[in-house]
């Protein structure tokens, strides 16, 4: 009976955020309460059961999401995004103007969200296409297979950061391993791939012309500058992150010293902290201005909050019922190893829903208690999943409806171009996954 309650729950999540529209907290809450009622809890415990399993997801990971989502808007609106893409194009050339613009993708990918991201490097893709008679299509993808990845893989990414803090892994273990998968995925689902789409033309555009995307000089932070502030949080967490590592003889005061220094809200506050100056100060904005930038990007990532918040309260109600430890007993005996498993179920979902950030954290609310059970490493879990949940991009997905407008191309090359992209890095990933598992898996 109550695995057909969780078939029932999720079969519910996907028809109520796919068929009836509704927006995918108020979901999560619906198929939750009905779920914990349907499981047994005692129905005055229920409303218990909700604010307890908001609280328990959001109290670690709030703060990292709000200031990665700070970072972000600050580089996108200082101008370090555009420097860093013009200097990537001029650093390779129009011979490989491919891994320049791919290799732009990443570095703007970490800070920056994913519909961000996206709206910021279009312009880029096509002044470039304008000016070198590129197919768009073929020059672009290989940037935002980048942006992809680093929105499925890459803590401070919401995705990630939620899955790290729900199989408790490590952040920065996590971020390590997850860098080691994303190149060969972005390699493969970028130049390597888009070499086959050298013949889709994209339909008459104007909106990003030469012309039309020459703004007025204005004063943008340097080339060293751009990078580092933009990057500063992957440095800091491998920095933090490796002694532990690597240092067997670590002292417990050093080892106290790395882990509060190295803990994800701390990076990320520093990283803040410097970014307010080398990116707004020193760049001749008030602190009001800045504040103003960060108090948009607050507004920008609410719902991505609350759809996490949703996914905590699901997780919360398969727990306190018990069905969480008769799941992973009956998962465990499945002759599948449990990475490919959380795979599976979140590229399923991800086919079904059309959220990448759902289908992930829904996924593991279910498998939470295999990787106790099986002992699988967390962080490869976190990859697997964040892996599963870019397969089967379509028309549900709006990032496919978006690829497929800004480029003006039709469904059919939409589907051969963008989903064919998603499904590469999918596979890339969860073969990556498995390859790091025979070297640091369980």
């Amino acid at each position: 009976m109550s695995f057909i309650v969780i078939i029932a729950s999720i079969i519910g999540l996907i028809l109520l955020i796919s068929y009836l529209k509704i927006d995918a907290f108020i979901a999560f809450i619906i198929v939750s309460l009905l779920a914990g009622i349907a499981l047994g809890i005692p129905i005055d415990q229920v409303p218990t059961t909700i604010n307890h399993g908001v609280g328990s997801i959001m109290e670690s990971l709030t703060l990292i999401i709000i200031f990665g989502a700070m970072l972000g808007k600050l580089v996108a609106e200082s101008g370090a995004a555009g420097r860093i893409a013009s200097v990537m194009v001029g650093a390779f050339g129009t011979k490989h103007i491919q891994w320049g613009l791919m290799l732009t993708g990443f570095a703007v990918g970490i800070p920056l969200f994913y519909n961000i991201g996206f709206v910021l490097l279009i312009p880029i893709i096509f002044s470039v296409a304008f000016q070198y008679k590129f197919p768009p299509v073929y020059i672009g993808l290989p940037m935002l297979a980048s942006l992809s990845v680093a929105h499925g893989f890459l803590p401070p990414h919401p995705s990630p950061v939620a899955l790290v803090a729900q199989f408790g892994a490590n952040m920065g273990l996590t971020l390590i391993y997850g860098l080691l998968i994303a190149i060969p995925a972005i390699v493969i689902a970028g130049p390597i791939f888009s070499q086959t789409l050298k013949k889709i033309q994209s339909g008459p555009i104007s909106l990003f012309s030469a012309e039309q995307t020459q703004q007025a000089e204005r004063k943008t932070p340097n080339t060293w500058n751009s990078f580092l502030s933009a990057t500063l949080p992957v440095f800091l967490l491998i920095l933090f992150t490796l002694p532990e590592y690597l240092v067997s003889d670590l002292s417990a005061e050093w080892h106290a010293r790395f882990a509060f220094i190295g803990s994800p809200t701390v990076v990320m506050l520093i990283a803040i902290l410097i970014a307010t100056y080398t990116l707004g100060i020193r760049q001749g904005r008030t602190m009001k201005e800045v504040m103003g930038i960060y108090a948009e990007a607050v507004k920008e990532i609410a719902g991505i909050l609350l759809i996490i918040a949703g996914s905590g309260v699901f997780k919360q109600v398969m727990e306190q019922s018990g069905v969480s430890l008769q799941l992973a007993e009956l998962l465990r005996q499945l002759p599948i190893h449990p990475l490919v498993l959380g795979w599976m179920m979140a590229a399923i979902i991800r086919g079904l829903i059309g959220s990448a950030t759902v289908a992930a954290l829904t996924a593991a609310s279910v498998l939470i208690p295999l990787v106790s059970e099986t002992g699988v490493d967390p962080n490869l879990m976190v990859l697997a999943i964040g892996a599963g949940s870019l397969m089967f991009s379509h028309v549900n997905d709006s990032g496919f409806w978006m690829f497929k407008e800004y480029f003006n191309i039709s469904l059919k090359d939409t589907l051969r171009s963008w989903s064919l992209m998603e499904i590469i890095v999918s596979i890339v990933g969860i073969c990556g996954v498995m390859l790091l598992n025979q070297f640091v898996g369980a």
